[in-house]
C-alpha cells in the first residue's frame, strides 16, 4: 500500500478526532512513565486552554502552532536568521521598488498588492525572531499603516484593490492581498496580544460578508484587462485558515458560513491536474484537507492528498519534494532539469504546516524538512543577499542568458537582489516560518518536536500549563544526534513527542542516559509520558545511511543520506553580471566536469560509497566549501552530454555505455551545490546498456 493510501485510510478511520495512536502500539509502563509509538498526538477528553485549538463544532486539531517568539533559533539556523537580517530581507526596503513609502498600504491611491504584504509577513516574524532594533521599528511602522488603512466599512490596505474596474467596465474587489497581510497581522496577535487585530479582522470579515455577489471573487469577463484580480479566484482558499483561527478565538459561527462561500469561490481544477502553475498548486492542493475540519468530510482531506501525489508522481521526477513547474508544468516536460519556484518552498512548506497541525501526520514535517535542506538554500546566494527565480535538481550552470529550455523566458536563473518580483518578496517567510514551526503545542498539553533543527523552546504544558524551556543541541540535518536538554521551575508531567523521520530506521532515544526499550517506527511518534524535571536530558540518535532512490521513468539514480540527497560536487566560477557594488548580480560557471554517471555494483550499490564528515558544521553550512559532509563514489564521464540552450540536455535511459575511465567524484549535500546534478545516470555494460545519443530531443507527449 502506497504512502498516501495509508494516510488516507487512517484519516478516514479517525475522521472525527484526527489524532489516535496506533492500535497496537508497542508500550513500556512504569509507575513513573509511560511511553509508547502512535501515528499522532493524542485527543484529549479536557480542554486545552493553553493554545488555540479547534473549538465545536470544527473537528479537533492535533496539534497548535505555539505562539511567536516561543521558538528561538540556534547554531547554523540562527545564522540563517542573522543573514536575512543583513541581506535582502532585512534590508528590502533599500532596494524594491514596491515598498517605497508612497506605496498603496500606507493609505496612497498608489498600488499595494501582494509584494508588501509577501515581504511584510516574513519581515515581522524576523524581526521579533532576531530581536534586532531597527527591524522591530520598521515592523511598528508597517503594522500601524495598516492598522490606520481600515476604514468605515471594515475594508483595510491599498484604497485601489476595494473596487477594480476593468476596461469593460466590470467592478471586482481584490482580496487576494489581504488573505497575505492577515499572516502578519496574526502573528503580531500571537507577539504582542494587540487586540486590535480582534477588532479589525471582525470588521474586515463583516466587510467580506457583506460583499454582493457580482464584486466577491468572480470570473473576469473578456476585456477586463487586468490580470491581479484572476489570482484570488485560484487562492480563495487562502482565506480560510484565516477564518478558522479568528472562529477559535471569538467563537462566531457566521465566520464558518463565510470560509463556506471562500471555499465556493474556489477556482475549480485545469482538467486532469488541479493547477498548472506552481504557486497555485502549493496552496490550492491543500484547500480541501483545511476545508475538512468544517466540513468534517474525510473526503475533503482525501482530496488534497489525492491531489498531490497525483501532481508529485508525474512531475515531481527528482529528490525531496520540488516537481518541475517552470513557471508552469508543460507536457512532455517531466526531466529533473525543470525547474521549481522560489517563491513555491515557502508557500508549500506553510501548506505542509497547516496539514500538520490539523491532522498531526508526520509526513508534512518530512516534506517540509525535504524542501528547505535540499532545495531552498540553493535558491539564494549564500549572503542571503540575492536569489533565484527557478531552482532544478538538475543545474550546471546559472548565467544571465534568457536562452533556456524553461517554459519562462528571459533572466530566470542567475542571482539578483533586484529581480524576480514575488520571490523577491516571499522569500521573506521561508526560515522564519520554518524555526516557529519545530515544535507544535499537542492536545494533550504536551509537546510535539515536529522537525528536527538547533533551537530552544519556551512553552506552557501540563494540566497546571506550567512553563518549560528545552534547549536543542543538534548538527541536524548533517548528523543524527540530536540533544534535549529541559529546564523547569518545578516538576511538571506531560507527554512529550519525538518525531521518527521516514528514513530514520535505528531510531533510539536515551533518556537521562537510559536506552528507552520501546522500537520507534518510522513515519510516527514516540510519545514519552511522565514527570518532568529540570535537568532530564534526551538524546535522540538515527542512524544515517546511505541509499539510493532510482526514478522508474530514466533508471537514473539519486544517492540520499538522512534527510539530504546529494549532487556531485561542480567547481564555481562567480562572474558579476549587473547591479550595483551594494548589491551585486551574479552569474555562476562550472569549473570542473558535470556530466557523469555512476558506477554501481548491482548486488550491493551501497558498498561504492565512501563517507567523510567534518568534526564540526560551520555557521554557514550552505556552501560549496563548507559541506559538511562529502561521498565518495565511483563514476564515468558521458562526454555526449552536454548543454542545450545553456540548460543541461535531458536524461536518457539507463544504462549508459562509456568509454571514459573510472574516476573517483565528490559528492555534497544537494543544499550545498548551487550548481548541482543530483540525478544521474547508471554505467553500465551489459546486453541492455546504451549510447547516449548527443543532443538528443526526447519527443513530447
Amino acid at each position: 500500500m502506497s504512502e498516501n493510501e495509508t494516510n488516507r485510510r487512517g484519516f478516514l478511520k479517525t475522521a472525527a478526532t484526527l489524532s489516535l495512536s496506533l492500535p497496537a502500539a508497542a508500550q513500556q509502563a512504569t509507575s513513573q512513565m509511560r511511553i509508547k509509538v502512535v501515528s499522532r498526538p493524542e485527543p484529549s477528553t479536557l480542554p486545552n486552554s493553553l493554545y488555540s485549538f479547534n473549538r465545536e463544532p470544527l473537528i479537533p486539531n492535533s496539534m497548535a502552532k505555539l505562539p511567536l517568539g516561543s521558538v528561538r533559533a540556534r547554531g547554523w539556523l540562527k545564522h540563517q536568521l542573522d543573514l536575512m537580517t543583513t541581506g535582502m530581507t532585512g534590508r528590502l526596503t533599500e532596494i524594491s521598488q514596491y515598498l517605497q513609502a508612497e506605496n498603496g498600504w500606507f493609505g496612497s491611491d498608489k498600488d499595494g498588492w501582494e509584494e508588501q504584504p509577501y515581504w511584510f509577513r516574513g519581515f515581522y516574524d524576523l524581526a521579533v525572531l532576531t530581536g534586532d532594533v531597527k527591524l522591530q521599528a520598521e515592523s511598528k511602522r508597517w503594522i500601524e499603516a495598516v492598522f490606520n488603512s481600515q476604514d468605515e466599512g471594515g475594508y483595510f490596505g491599498a484604497k485601489a484593490n476595494r473596487c477594480v474596474v476593468g476596461k469593460n467596465g466590470q467592478k471586482i474587489c481584490d482580496l487576494w492581498p489581504h488573505m497575505v497581510m492577515l499572516d502578519a497581522l496574526i502573528s503580531h496577535y500571537e507577539n504582542a496580544r494587540d487586540e486590535r487585530v480582534i477588532t479589525l479582522l471582525r470588521k474586515f470579515f463583516g466587510f467580506c460578508r457583506n460583499l454582493d455577489d457580482g464584486m466577491f471573487i468572480k470570473p473576469l469577463r473578456d476585456g477586463f484587462g487586468d490580470w491581479k484580480p484572476t489570482i484570488q479566484r485560484d487562492r480563495a482558499g487562502d482565506m480560510i485558515p484565516h477564518i478558522i483561527w479568528l472562529y477559535n478565538q471569538i467563537g462566531d459561527r457566521e465566520l464558518l458560513d463565510l470560509a463556506a462561500r471562500f471555499y465556493r469561490h474556489i477556482e475549480l481544477p485545469q482538467g486532469t491536474f488541479l493547477d498548472h502553475h506552481v504557486i497555485n498548486f502549493t496552496q490550492r492542493f491543500a484547500y480541501p484537507g483545511l476545508y475538512s475540519a468544517i466540513s468534517r468530510e474525510p473526503w475533503h482531506y482525501a482530496q488534497s492528498e489525492y491531489w498531490y501525489s497525483q501532481h508529485m508522481s508525474v512531475w515531481g521526477q527528482q529528490p525531496r519534494g520540488i516537481f518541475g513547474a517552470d513557471e508552469n508544468i508543460r507536457f512532455g516536460y517531466t526531466d529533473p532539469r525543470q525547474a521549481f519556484e522560489t517563491c513555491g518552498f515557502g508557500e508549500f512548506s506553510k501548506s505542509f504546516y497547516a496539514l500538520g497541525r490539523l491532522t498531526g501526520d508526520p509526513t508534512y514535517a518530512d516534506r517540509v524538512e525535504d524542501l528547505l535542506f535540499n532545495h531552498l538554500p540553493a535558491a539564494q546566494t549564500p549572503d542571503l543577499k540575492a536569489l533565484h527565480y527557478l531552482t532544478a535538481s538538475n543545474q550546471p550552470q546559472l548565467d544571465a542568458s534568457g536562452n533556456h529550455e524553461y517554459g519562462n523566458q528571459g533572466r530566470m536563473i542567475n542571482y539578483s537582489p533586484h529581480d524576480y518580483r514575488c520571490c523577491q518578496h516571499n522569500v521573506a517567510m521561508t526560515w522564519p516560518k520554518f524555526t516557529e514551526n519545530l515544535w507544535q503545542a499537542s492536545a494533550d498539553r504536551g509537546l510535539v518536536a515536529w522537525m528536527y533543527a538547533p533551537n530552544e523552546v519556551s512553552a506552557r504544558v501540563g494540566l497546571d500549563g506550567s512553563e518549560v524551556n528545552i534547549l536543542v543541541a543538534t548538527d541536524y540535518p548533517f548528523k543524527g544526534e540530536v540533544n534535549l536538554q529541559l529546564t523547569a521551575p518545578a516538576a511538571v508531567q506531560f507527554p512529550l513527542y519525538l518525531r521518527v523521520p521516514r528514513w530514520a530506521n535505528g531510531f533510539q532515544v536515551r533518556l537521562n542516559g537510559d536506552l528507552l526499550a520501546v522500537p520507534a517506527q518510522v513515519g510516527k511518534l514516540m510519545r514519552i509520558e511522565r514527570t518532568w524535571r529540570s535537568g532530564d536530558r534526551i538524546r535522540i540518535n538515527m542512524p544515517m545511511s546511505v541509499t539510493i532512490l532510482r526514478w522508474p521513468r530514466t533508471g537514473s539514480v539519486t544517492v540520499d543520506r538522512g534527510p539530504l540527497s546529494y549532487s556531485v560536487r561542480i567547481g564555481e566560477r562567480w562572474n558579476r553580471c549587473g547591479g550595483t557594488d551594494e548589491w551585486p548580480e551574479w552569474e555562476v560557471f562550472p569549473t570542473t566536469p558535470w556530466n557523469y554517471g555512476l558506477v554501481l555494483d548491482k548486488a550491493d550499490p551501497r558498498t561504492a560509497f565512501r563517507v567523510s564528515e567534518k568534526t564540526q558544521v560551520p555557521l554557514q553550512p550552505w556552501k560549496l566549501e563548507n559541506a559538511p559532509v562529502e561521498i565518495k563514489v565511483l563514476a564515468k564521464r558521458i562526454p555526449q552530454w552536454n548543454l542545450e540552450n545553456e540548460t543541461v540536455s535531458e536524461l536518457q535511459v539507463s544504462p549508459i555505455l562509456s568509454d571514459q575511465p573510472p574516476e573517483e567524484i565528490t559528492l555534497i549535500p544537494l543544499g550545498c551545490a548551487r550548481l548541482r546534478m543530483a540525478c544521474l545516470p547508471v554505467i553500465g555494460e551489459g546486453p541492455d546498456a546504451r549510447e547516449w545519443q548527443a543532443a538528443l530531443r526526447l519527443r513530447r507527449e
